[in-house]
This record gives C-alpha cells, structure tokens and sequence, in this order.
C-alpha cells in the first residue's frame, strides 16, 4: 500500500494532476493506517489508473468497521476528489482517441452508464423536434428541457429525462419555458438540424436567447446550463449539456477556461472548439447499427466518459418510479356513526316488544358502543349474554 501511495510521485504529472494528488495526499494521511491494512494486488503506473485503483480501494477495501466516526468525513472526501479525477482524466483521454476506441468505451461502460436508456431518450427527442416547444405538451416539453416529475409515467416515457444534464434547479428558466415557449423556438431555430453550426449559428442563438431573460427574467441573468441542454437536444452531435459540477470537469480536462453559467463564449470557442479536433469526432467510421447512432450523438455521448457510480443506473427517475411499489388498497374502516343517528337506532330497537327493562335502563352504553361502529343487534346481544334474560 505504501508504494501504491507514494508512486504518483515517480509519474510525470500535469500541473493538474499534481494538485489533484496533493489534495488527496491531505486525506490519505487521516485514514493511512485503515489503507495500509488492505492489501494491494494492482499497483497501476498511470495516474488515472492510480485513481481509480484508490478508490475502488476506498470503496471495498476499507474495512468501514475499524473507522472511528472522525475518519468517515475524510475518506468520503478523498472519494470525491479521485471520483473527480477520474473524470478529468478519462475526458481527458477522450481528446486524443480514435473513433473505434472511442465507441469501444462508451459499449464497455454501457450498463453502468445506462446507455440503452439515454439512447431511448435521444430517439424520443428526435420525434419531438419535429414540432415546435410552443406545440409540445408540457410533459414533452419537460422532456426536452430535462426535468423530470411525476408526470413521466414509466409506461410512456421510458428514461429518465434528465441524463446529460437536469434543469430541475432552474427555476427561472422553466418559468420563462412555460410562459414563453415560442421566444425559445425563436432561439433554437438559428441552430440548423442538420449540417455545420457556424459561429453566427450560434451567436444568434445566445442572442435571442439572452434576450428572453432580459426582458421577461425579472432580473435574473440568462443560464449557460439549460441553453447547453437545448442545444445539445437540438443537435447532440454538436454539443455537450453541462450542470455546474461537469462544467469544472471539462474546463480542467480540455485545459480551458474555467466555465461558470455565463460563460457563453468560454462554452463555443473552447469547449466546443476543442471537441471539434477530436479524432472521434473528425474521422467518425462506424461499424454496425449501434455506432450508427453513437455518431448522430456523439458530441453528447462524452456524458458517459464522467465518473458513474455503481448503483448509478439504479438512481434513473424512470427506474425508480417503474419499480416503485405499489400502495396496498387501504380497507375502510368502520364509519362511526353520528351521535343523533346512533340514539335514533338505539331508540328504535328498545322499542321492541318484550326488551328487557335492563337493556332500556343501558341505552347510554348501547349508543356509545354503536357510534363507535359495533351494530345495535351485537350491542344487545352482548348485554343479554352478559346479563343474562
């Protein structure tokens, strides 16, 4: 374990890279003596291997028992900083692979990365760009937005509608959706649906789309992450959707400017651009009806190169409302009866010739049981037992 630890040292680091294992290197040594009693079997030479053998480490290795409740908060964080390396690293891999390595990844990572439901997702989409936002409606328009609710029944829509990037936070943003869906048509129709997006493609689209907030956002500044969604719905093999946690990811990965939500020029001229020298995305050769689709996809499908967790799949909004259990019928409850309704009933039954005088002299009783659900006929005949005549 000490030399797993230690052999970042001998790797040629980025400067990022470098900044990545210092940071872990803070956490490692909180919980060193947990790490050194799991025994290391794969000692990788590349960093992004190193991270992800560490945390598969963390992960399994760690026996959670022998923690003392201090050290629970460092290795979840130590966690999170090689979950995000390992991100980094693999986009930053994407950079330089080739189509056949490109495509063999994203079918290598298929199930953990529900790639069979994104597609599902990708080819509803493709349906609805045949009508206009304003057309749809508002579960569709959801759909196309990237915020899921309890009107995706599973039975219809098939995926999660918020893989590549959720919008549910957005509050502004879908406001304005809902109440001005043809203002976003506008927008998107600069983006043509087919061939090259050119850079004044994109400029009017930023440009009407800035517009809408700035007339109707209520101060409120218009978002980088939902126009990414929509452009990558418009023309996913063209662009990526970002959230604020991928956008770091790809700044440091593509070595760009930091990306934050206004970032608009940051998010073409860099992010973009940079895709676009891609080898998987110049010199796409598919093999096979699959790979046919990861082209018409492609810029978006880098979704699947971040970091997944393992119950990642079990977590899509579709599964889980799929197999949600059912609520079991409730059976009624006896209905009390009225205070006037119960005495009428009693009365009506102590009237009978031949009832005991007993009886007569317990109608309180007998009324209080039947409001409370019991009928007069077992009341009565409770007390005859009881009493006796």
């Amino acid at each position: 374990m000490r030399q797993l630890l230690s052999s970042p040292v001998k790797m040629p680091l980025s400067g990022i890279e470098n900044q990545i294992y210092q940071n872990a290197l803070k956490y490692i040594s909180e919980i060193s003596l947990n790490l050194m009693a799991v025994k290391v079997e794969n000692r990788p030479q590349d960093f992004l291997g190193w991270c992800i053998e560490l945390n598969n480490i963390c992960e399994h290795g760690v026996n959670r028992d022998l923690l003392d409740e201090p050290q629970f908060k460092p290795l979840k964080k130590l966690q999170e900083i090689l979950q995000n390396a390992i991100s980094i690293g693999q986009l930053k891999m994407s950079r330089v692979t080739p189509w056949p390595v490109y495509a063999g990844f994203i079918e290598q990572h298929a199930e953990l990365q529900s790639v069979q439901e994104r597609l599902r997702l990708l080819e509803y989409i493709e349906q609805l760009t045949q009508q206009s936002l304003a057309d749809m409606n508002a579960a569709d328009r959801l759909v196309y937005c990237g915020k899921h609710t309890s009107t995706h029944a599973p039975e219809q829509y098939n995926f999660d509608v918020e893989w590549f990037a959720s919008t549910k936070a957005a509050k502004s943003f879908h406001r304005l959706m809902s109440e001005h869906p043809e203002l976003f048509d506008q927008a998107l129709t600069n983006i043509p649906l087919v061939g090259d997006v050119t850079d004044a493609n994109y400029k009017a689209f930023v440009s009407r789309y800035q517009g809408i907030f700035a007339e109707h956002g209520d101060g409120d500044k218009a978002p980088l992450a939902p126009a990414t969604r929509l452009l990558a719905m418009r023309r996913p093999d063209q662009f990526v959707a970002l959230n604020n946690a991928k956008m770091d990811c790809y700044s440091q990965a593509f070595a760009i400017s930091r990306l934050n939500n206004q970032g608009f020029d940051t998010y073409w001229h860099e992010l973009i651009a940079t895709i676009r020298v891609c080898p998987w995305y110049q010199a796409a050769m598919p093999q096979g009806e699959q790979e046919e689709l990861l082209v018409k996809y492609r810029a978006l499908m880098l979704d699947v190169f971040l970091f997944a967790k393992p119950d990642q799949a079990e977590q899509s909004n579709y599964l889980r409302m799929k197999n949600k259990p059912k609520k079991a019928a409730s059976i009624p409850r006896a209905m009390k009866r009225s205070k006037e309704s119960a005495a009428q009933i009693v009365d009506k039954a102590l009237e009978a010739e031949g009832m005991p005088e007993y009886l007569v002299n317990n109608r309180n009783s007998i009324i209080s049981s039947v409001e409370q659900g019991k009928s007069v006929t077992q009341v009565i005949s409770l007390m005859k037992t009881i009493f006796g005549g």
